[in-house]
Formats: structure tokens, C-alpha cells, sequence
């Protein structure tokens, strides 16, 4: 695959220049990469599509039995709205079978750079292709299967040291294995709107269980390192806390501490003042997406920053969700998403068991999410089915929780590769514990 600027795209056509010729099925094995050239524009749009695709299957499969009625049913929706092909007797579907086979290839190079990557992205692709192979009459499986070779060569990672050669492909490919797609949650309506007497009682209420982690230890030990400084602190941007307010707020509990006011001063003060676009670059930074926070940066000894559901020893965890009065019941189903590694499930899971709903209707990609969509259903502004009480013996049938949207549905289409890397290298300004 070759890859132009932001002009025109060229095409390599195989002999006869026929587009059957490249294309002939729906279905692909994805045994041969592709050759033509296309935009970085076409290439960005056309591996958010895909990421977008495959989260959806993953919600998809944890939230219905894989192949029943349902399942298939909404796969087929998300497949068409995001122009993949979705029907295997389709005839006039070229475009559709091209962005499939160059998207697959696409997100092969994001995702080929760990061993977590590489599962995720490798369940992802099986489960698709299960669903679309089950979708051929036996006519169409034979020809299939005759088209394709069984043979493969491995592992795309091959191909990493021509890649990252290329400055202008790199940047985009290791965004993509944590990309977020959604809003930001950088320039909010409620600026200004929360006060600081009210974080405590939020936390409890409204916070994600990382975000609820990080201000409880900032509260008992009166400071956090900067790996959790940066991740609660954007939050607190997020959520509506004017610059004043942050820096009373941290100033206050730093002080608590072993820091006095000058020290906050002339080592604290200035970083968040970065945080909101006051200092340096003056970028406006925005909040860690479920993404960032999960793939970035992993907390070491002393840290309180990451994902819960991700970096915490399954024990503590299971400790941590019994002090806040989750049910045994609930735990389990929290404990069995994280084993499976499908840690955003396992946050909306945390989410329906304490505020006591069903049938969401949204699926989590974002803390501040989290936070708006609480503070929407507590104030009365969202109405949710509540969830029926179940005695604490009680297991659900698999398959039999209620619908969960796609990964994206309630939340418009943008990725900022520029805002994420400049966020990314942010953390490299302010290193002081």
C-alpha cells in the first residue's frame, strides 16, 4: 500500500482494469495487502470506520448471544451504517468491499505492536468473519472456499520497520490502537457550574470508579504523582471546574500535606495552568478518553492513575467494588468482563449496578461520559428502566442482558490525532512527584 497527500487518489487496477476482478466476494480472507494509493485522509476515515466496527462487535458479543437473531440483527445495521459490505449476494457493493479490505490492513498495523493489541484485535476480526461466513448459503461457502487459499503468512509486525520509517504514517497508526472516537469533553456548557463543596458528594454519585479511586487517595494522602494528577485533573477540567477553581482545589489539599503554598506556587500551579491552555503551547488540553487511560502510561508503586478494571490485581478489585456496596452478583458479572478483557464493559456493568438501571442505551468510551450521563439520570433529565431487583443467588442466563447500543452511536464521529499526541507529549513536561 502506498500513500499519497491530501490530493487526488490514484488507483492500481489488475489486468483488464475490472473492479470484479479485485473484489469478486464479500468475504475475504485478507490474504493478499492491497497495492493502490489512497489519501492519508482516506486512510484515517477509513481505519476510525473500521475501529468503530469492531468495538461493536465486541459490545455486541458480550451483550447478545453471538449468532442469534438479535446479534445479527444489529451487526447488520452498524455493518451498513458504516458501509461494510453486509450481505453476501450484494452485487454492487465494490466500495464497500474495497474500505473492508484495505481497512483490515489498515488497523493490522496499529494493532500488530503487542501481545493485548494483537488478541483484541485478532477476537474482533474472528467473531466478524464468523458472522459474515454464516451469512453464505451452502452454494456460496463452496465457491468461497475454492476462491481462497487456506495458507497464510504471518504476522504484519514484519512490516513495522518500513512503516515507521514513514513520519507521516506512524503518528496515525499508534494512535489508532487507542484511539477514542468521540467528543472530546473539552469546552463544556456547565463551566463554572461546580462548585468545589460538591466533588465529595460527586465522587460517590457520579464519578467512574478510576476517577472515584484517584480523588479518594488525593483526599488521604493529600497528593497524587503526576501520572494521576494529569488524569484527574483534566477530568475536573472536563466535568466544569474553572482554572481558579482547580487551582484552589489542589492548593488546598496539597497543603494538607508536605507541600506549603509556596512550593504548590512555583512547582504546581503551573502545570495546570498548562492543562487549560494558559501556559506553553497554550493548547486547550481535553480529558483522557477509556482508550488513553487504559493502553497509556500504566501506574506503578505509589500511583493511583489508570484504569481499575485494568491495572488492578482482580483480588483488589473484587475488595475495592465490595466497599461500595456493589452485590455479589454484580461483582461476578464485573470480574468475568475484566477476564475477558473487556474492561469499558466491565466500567458500564459497574455503572447500571449502582444506579440501579437496565437498558442504558449508550455504550461507555469516556470517563466524562460517565459523569454527564449520572448527573442526567440522577437530576431527572434521563429516564432509564430500572433494573428489577434479583435475589443474590440469582444467574442470568448468558446472552439475556438487554440491548446495549454500538460503541458510537450516541456520539459523533471525530478523531484529533494532533490534540491526542500533543496531549501525549505534555507528560513529559512536568515530571516532579
Amino acid at each position: 500500500m502506498q500513500f499519497t497527500g491530501r490530493g487526488r487518489r490514484k488507483f492500481s487496477r489488475l489486468a483488464g482494469d475490472a473492479r470484479g476482478d479485485l473484489y469478486p466476494h464479500s468475504l475475504q480472507f485478507y490474504l493478499q495487502p492491497p497495492t493502490e494509493n489512497i489519501s492519508l485522509v482516506e486512510f484515517e476515515n477509513f481505519a476510525v470506520d473500521r475501529l468503530k466496527l469492531l468495538k461493536s462487535v465486541e459490545n455486541l458479543g458480550v451483550s447478545y448471544v453471538k449468532n442469534s437473531s438479535e446479534y445479527k440483527s444489529k451487526l447488520e445495521t452498524e455493518l451498513r451504517r458504516l458501509k461494510f459490505p453486509y450481505r453476501a449476494l450484494v452485487e454492487d457493493d465494490y466500495e464497500a468491499r474495497r474500505k473492508d479490505h484495505i481497512s483490515h490492513f489498515i488497523l493490522r498495523l496499529a494493532y500488530c505492536q503487542s501481545e493485548d493489541l494483537r488478541r483484541w484485535f485478532i477476537q474482533q476480526e474472528m467473531d466478524l468473519f464468523r458472522y459474515r461466513f454464516n451469512q453464505l448459503n451452502d452454494q456460496l461457502v463452496e465457491k468461497f472456499l475454492e476462491y481462497v487459499n487456506l495458507a497464510y503468512d504471518a504476522l504484519t509486525a514484519r512490516s513495522l520497520p518500513v512503516v515507521q520509517a514513514d513520519e507521516r504514517l506512524q503518528p496515525l497508526l499508534s494512535h489508532l490502537s487507542h484511539a477514542y472516537v468521540g467528543p472530546d469533553y473539552n469546552i463544556q456548557k456547565n463551566t463554572g457550574k461546580i462548585s468545589l463543596e460538591q466533588i465529595d458528594a460527586l465522587s460517590v454519585k457520579s464519578f467512574p470508579l478510576c476517577m472515584r479511586q484517584l480523588h479518594k487517595a488525593l483526599r488521604d494522602n493529600h497528593h497524587l504523582r503526576h501520572g494521576g494528577r494529569m488524569q484527574y485533573g483534566l477530568f475536573l477540567k472536563g466535568i466544569g471546574l474553572t482554572l481558579e477553581q482547580a487551582l484552589q482545589f489542589w492548593k488546598s489539599e496539597f497543603i494538607k500535606g508536605k507541600v506549603d503554598a509556596d512550593k504548590f506556587d512555583k512547582g504546581y500551579a503551573y502545570s495546570i495552568r498548562h492543562n487549560y491552555g494558559k501556559e506553553g503551547k497554550r493548547t486547550d488540553y481535553t480529558p483522557y478518553s477509556c482508550m488513553k487511560i487504559i493502553l497509556s502510561n500504566p501506574p506503578g508503586q505509589g500511583d493511583y492513575h489508570g484504569c481499575p478494571f485494568r491495572h488492578s490485581d482482580p483480588e483488589l478489585l473484587k475488595q475495592k467494588l465490595q466497599a461500595y456496596k456493589v452485590p455479589s452478583t454484580g461483582i461476578s458479572q464485573i470480574l468475568d468482563l475484566v477476564k475477558g478483557m473487556h474492561y469499558q464493559l466491565a466500567c458500564q456493568k459497574y455503572f447500571e449496578l449502582t444506579h440501579n438501571v437496565n437498558d442504558i442505551g449508550w455504550s461507555l468510551n469516556h470517563p466524562n461520559q460517565y459523569f454527564i450521563e449520572s448527573q442526567q439520570l440522577l437530576s431527572g433529565i434521563k429516564e432509564i428502566k430500572k433494573e428489577q431487583k434479583q435475589p443474590e443467588n440469582f444467574q442470568p442466563k448468558h446472552g439475556s442482558q438487554k440491548s446495549l447500543n454500538t460503541a458510537t452511536a450516541s456520539t459523533s464521529s471525530s478523531l484529533n490525532p494532533i490534540e491526542e499526541m500533543e496531549l501525549e507529549g505534555l507528560d513529559d513536561c512536568f515530571t516532579d512527584d
